[in-house]
């Protein structure tokens, strides 16, 4: 049966082949020099295993006309695309994570996008090997990506909203107990201390906050001639407190409180801006307790910290001032208990070794 004029056609391809069947449609004309004659402009709808299934197609795409071009995209083309648009409105920790997200799903890179079902989004999950967290950020991208081919009519359904990452809510391959510095550890730091990054690691370690207290430590709160500073937010009621600052540790303390006089915060970028968590996780912790071949998240300095008062004999009534922990006061130490601060630095100076300069030449 003959095709109506402009309807387009179903062409049989030479050679064996898995869709032999080609399904066009002329959209233009041109004149062809070396023939000097006119010839068909077409866009290729697609390829069928049978002349019956390639009418069907067609007949579908004259009903309801796509762009062929954005159906043939990959799942590489598709992210590229949207990555164009999404990553200039975003932060820098969005786009590393969505980054770390696209790189889990290499046996995707080169599937047509709208050939992609739940099944293959499954299997990017199923198999990566990640921790819930992660697997939150990877559904995340696969949503993100869906709704941007939807918008551009590349695919016509959402398949992302079947993932199933609960499943793996209480499964963390990753994961494991929180950990202190070792002894040798702690030593590697000190050899790095004239870094003024380094320095932070070793203020961590030796006042036993909280990476969002310390980040948040204004230098208003600060007393550098009593050697304590104030911590006055806190996750809990008994994180109000007073820290003390080691002798030792003082040198740091005054270097980053003098280094950028119109910076409010003691820790800040080099412009003087305060540091957000994820960047200084990213771009300062990370990077160097990874050249020390240390394998800590900054939460552990507070560990350590604990255990290094608890191994110099430090009162718990102490040890609970200096850290702040929550629930873990008797309501005798709340209501009686008011230890000078002075108490609190001869505490903290017991957890340094007395030549720990020594101690550090001999681990470098």
């Amino acid at each position: 049966m003959r095709l109506p004029n402009g309807y387009g056609s179903v062409v049989k391809l030479s050679g064996k082949r898995r869709k032999p069947y080609m399904v066009r449609k002329t959209v233009g004309y041109h004149i062809d020099p070396a023939k000097d004659k006119m010839v068909n402009d077409y866009i290729i709808i697609g390829y069928a295993a049978t002349k019956s299934e390639g009418l069907q197609m067609l007949a579908d795409y004259n009903k309801n006309p796509f762009d062929t071009k954005a159906a043939k995209m990959t799942f590489t083309e598709v992210y590229e695309a949207w990555s164009k648009e999404k990553y200039p409105t975003v932060s820098e920790s969005n786009i590393k994570a969505y980054t770390a997200s696209y790189k889990v799903c290499s046996h995707l890179y080169n599937r047509v996008f709208k050939d992609i079902k739940a099944a293959d989004l499954q299997q990017a999950i199923d198999t990566c090997g990640k921790n819930y967290p992660t697997l939150r950020k990877i559904k995340v991208l696969f949503n993100q990506l869906f709704k941007f081919a939807m918008m551009n009519d590349i695919c016509g359904k959402d398949y992302s909203e079947f993932v199933d990452i609960l499943k793996y809510k209480d499964r963390n391959p990753n994961k494991r107990e929180r950990d202190k510095f070792s002894k040798d550890e702690v030593a590697k730091i000190w050899t790095m201390q004239e870094d003024k990054y380094y320095q932070i690691i070793l203020m961590l370690l030796y006042n036993g906050v909280r990476i969002s207290e310390f980040l948040n430590l204004k230098k208003e709160n600060i007393h550098l001639d009593e050697q304590y500073f104030d911590v006055i937010s806190s996750k809990t009621e008994n994180g109000i407190r007073k820290v003390p600052i080691a002798d030792k540790l003082l040198p740091f303390y005054r270097a980053w409180y003098e280094s950028c006089p119109e910076a409010a915060y003691l820790l800040h970028t080099e412009e003087g801006k305060k540091f957000t968590y994820r960047n200084y996780y990213d771009s300062y912790w990370h990077p160097l307790v990874e050249q020390l071949d240390i394998h800590h998240t900054p939460h552990e300095t507070r560990h350590t910290c604990i255990s290094m008062l608890s191994e110099a004999k430090v009162q718990d009534t102490t040890i609970k001032k200096i850290v702040g922990h929550s629930g873990a006061m008797t309501l005798t130490e709340k209501v009686y208990t008011h230890l000078d601060i002075q108490v609190l630095i001869d505490a903290i100076n017991l957890t340094i070794e007395p030549d720990k300069e020594t101690a550090t030449k001999a681990i470098s």
